[in-house]
């Protein structure tokens, strides 16, 4: 099992918000992005090819952000296995201020829009200088 207490990747620009988000997946699978829209809203995106609607999970329990996908066997043949539609459990710790807007699957991508909501007394404040 993996598990980045802190992970931060200056190279895409991610603020503190990633700071104190960690993550806890066993592989990979499935691939994602952390998308910034602006300042306060982030969008977790997976790549689900395979999977339908009915597949798939989305939780928020204790400030965790946890996503299952699993599908039922079927009776197919396959000549060539390519798209992977395997069990998977990828999961996501998010900060107090964090809420889950909402979920949505289109095209094989699942969209968890997130909203960064600070109270006042937490916002950068500019001090006047006397």
């Amino acid at each position: 099992m993996v598990h980045l207490s802190t992970w931060v990747n200056p190279a895409l620009g991610l603020d503190r918000f990633f700071e104190n988000m960690s993550f806890n997946y066993n592989t990979g699978y499935p691939h994602h992005n952390i998308v910034k829209v602006d300042d306060l809203h982030y969008k977790v995106e997976l790549a689900l090819a395979g999977f339908d609607k009915k597949d798939l999970s989305v939780k928020l329990e204790d400030g965790r952000l946890t996503i299952e996908g699993k599908q039922e066997d079927k009776e197919v043949e396959y000549v060539h296995h390519g798209i992977s539609t395997r069990k998977f459990l990828k999961s996501f710790r998010l900060v107090d201020t964090i809420e889950i807007e909402d979920a949505e699957f289109t095209n094989g991508i699942l969209s968890i829009k997130l909203s960064n909501n600070l109270p006042e007394e937490k916002k950068a404040q500019n001090i006047k200088i006397k």
